[in-house]
């Protein structure tokens, strides 16, 4: 095994995407000892979403101080104030920490990716344009970990893109929002010499309110547009940590599994599904309080907080926050419409409803399509499996009759399905070892999460013995029941996710999904311990998972000397 080892470390890997799941998956391979391991990234600054050139003042996330964060660099004091969130500036700040000092050398910045594809019968080649010189290259690796994302690739409606605007004669700037960085100053100079100057920003997701807000903060003129928003978690007081950071939300939210007496009965007893379907009631409504949402206000039009996977989470009501500007009047609620076309002898946008809205800049909050479509061929999709298609004919054998899950919501629209393992590895590709996916399973934790993952991923290229099927047709099996569940537990929500997001929707039980992924590589689960009275309440850390690649290390070794004495 030593020697098949050393094999294995020596392959060289090609890390897609320098993101926290492209950081965290790089240093714990170098941890694990592979020799060559590059990321390769389109900006130029670690990061991904929260690169340098991305972020902007005011820009918050949904994570409370001390999460999304590696166990191996513990997260230093906020520099800057969004409550008990942590910023984009201090995410930006961390990762860079991150990169610079686990790092150093391993990062090709600046470099697109054009297209990966097989190199023969094994291997892979990656053929990449420097954006600094123009110069186009073809590198090869043994090994490749997608580590994009599902917000790398914005999706625009057709009728209100740029080209849209102008062939309307609408002559105002028109953007996506992952441009605001980019034109922000433009829009605040622009005020500077308009005081009428306005904004409509379309969309109801967070980006869509951070951009909103910071507008509004500055004087500007904003119309937010949107049919549904975000359901959000607020409270009077800050929560403490034995909720927000511990596994309550999960034990109350429905896993596709239910690993113990108490999720058991939450969710499959009578009694059960009542309280729980009432702690999530309860939970919205004291939300909608805590930040004084009027009874009559669009803002209580939002996605439910049980079915779906759009909350954010926003402490209590806070001067400044899109909350309280929009409830104050100073950010106008277009809602419950939507944005049809640009009018442009008015210069307005025309929406669904009949009304027309000014502008003077559109920033379009619409969304992300697959980073992946771009950089695979239809052949290679195909060849990996790591592409959509519609449910099997036998979905409807997987049922799971919760009664939490009772009554759901009703999905317009076509479902489909991806089929790639544990959201981790195509099913078709399970066996070559060659090829996996960090960073496209949805949850609440992504620094623990990704940490996990990036182990799993490890073992998985170093052959360890661990729990995986047996055939590409058993891991398709297990993929297609994971669909199933994925439509029943969150029925609209594959009508709008892309393929690089929703190859696993874990969400709030984030810490269940991790489990099972630990006990893949055979370790100890459920770590951040507790009694049968306690446990949910127990504080989930990284901390708890920082000696995983020793663990690793030693249940290696154990599996060698068991099967040397077998023989």
């Amino acid at each position: 095994m030593s020697v098949s080892l050393d094999i294995a470390r020596k392959k060289t890997v090609g890390i897609i995407g320098a993101g926290a799941a492209g950081l965290i998956t790089a240093h714990i391979l170098l941890q694990d000892g592979f020799e060559d391991v590059q990321l390769l990234t389109r900006d130029k600054s670690a990061g991904g979403v929260w690169a340098r050139q991305r972020i902007y003042p005011g820009v918050a996330i949904n994570n409370v101080h001390g999460e999304f964060c590696f166990s191996a660099l513990p997260m230093s004091s906020p520099q800057t104030s969004t409550g008990s969130h942590l910023s984009g500036e201090d995410m930006c700040a961390y990762m860079e920490k991150f990169a610079d000092t686990f790092l150093p050398g391993k990062i090709r910045f600046e470099t697109e990716i054009l297209e990966i594809r097989r190199a023969g019968d094994s291997g892979w080649e990656v053929e990449v344009q420097d954006l600094r010189t123009g110069v186009k290259e073809v590198l090869t690796y043994a090994r490749i970990v997608l580590c994009t994302g599902g917000c790398s690739e914005p999706s625009i409606p057709g009728s209100l893109s740029a080209e849209a605007a102008k062939k309307a004669g609408f002559d105002g700037l028109v953007i996506h929002s992952s441009e605001f960085s980019k034109y922000m100053d433009k829009m605040l100079e622009d005020h500077k010499s308009n005081p009428d100057y306005s904004v409509v920003v379309v969309g109801g997701g967070k980006s869509a309110q951070d951009i909103s807000a910071f507008l509004a903060r500055h004087g500007i003129k904003v119309t937010i547009v949107f049919e549904k928003i975000d359901a959000f978690l607020a409270a009077p007081v800050q929560l403490p940590d034995c909720i927000r950071k511990s596994r309550l939300l999960a034990v109350m939210a429905a896993h596709i599994e239910l690993g113990t007496r108490l999720e058991r009965f939450l969710h499959t007893t009578w009694l059960g599904g009542m309280i729980t379907r009432a702690f999530w009631d309860v939970l919205t409504w004291a939300s909608y309080n805590a930040l004084n949402i009027p009874a009559d206000s669009p803002l209580r039009n939002s996605h439910s907080m049980f079915w779906g996977i759009r909350t954010n989470d926003e402490d209590g009501a806070r001067e400044g926050s899109f909350f309280s500007l929009s409830t104050s009047g100073k950010i106008k609620l277009a809602a419950p419409t939507r944005a049809v076309e640009y009018v442009g002898e008015r210069q307005s946008l025309l929406l669904r409803n009949g009304t027309e809205v000014k502008a003077n800049a559109v920033v379009l909050a619409t969304g992300f399509g697959s980073s992946w479509t771009s950089i695979f061929s239809e052949k290679t999709i195909e060849e990996l499996g790591i592409g959509r298609h519609p449910p099997p004919a036998n979905d409807q054998e997987h049922i799971w009759n919760y009664t939490s899950l009772r009554d759901p919501p009703y999905a317009h629209g076509a479902q489909w399905a991806a089929s790639i393992y544990q959201g981790l590895v195509p099913s078709k590709n399970i066996n070559r070892r060659d090829f996996a996916i960090n960073g496209a399973v949805f949850t609440t934790n992504n620094g623990y999460s990704y940490e996990i993952m990036a182990h799993w991923i490890s073992s998985y290229f170093l052959g360890d013995k661990m729990r995986l099927p047996s055939s590409p047709e058993e891991a398709s099996m297990h993929a297609e029941r994971n669909g199933a569940w994925i439509r029943q537990r969150f029925p609209e929500t594959l009508l709008w996710v892309n393929e690089a997001y929703s190859s696993g929707l874990a969400f709030w039980t984030w810490p269940q999904a991790m489990d099972e992924l630990l006990d893949d590589m055979g370790l100890p689960s459920m770590r951040s311990g507790g009694n049968w009275l306690t446990w949910p309440f127990k504080v989930i850390s990284p901390a708890e998972i920082k000696n995983l690649g020793e663990e690793r290390r030693a249940k290696r070794e154990a599996d060698l000397r068991d099967t040397e004495l077998l023989r």
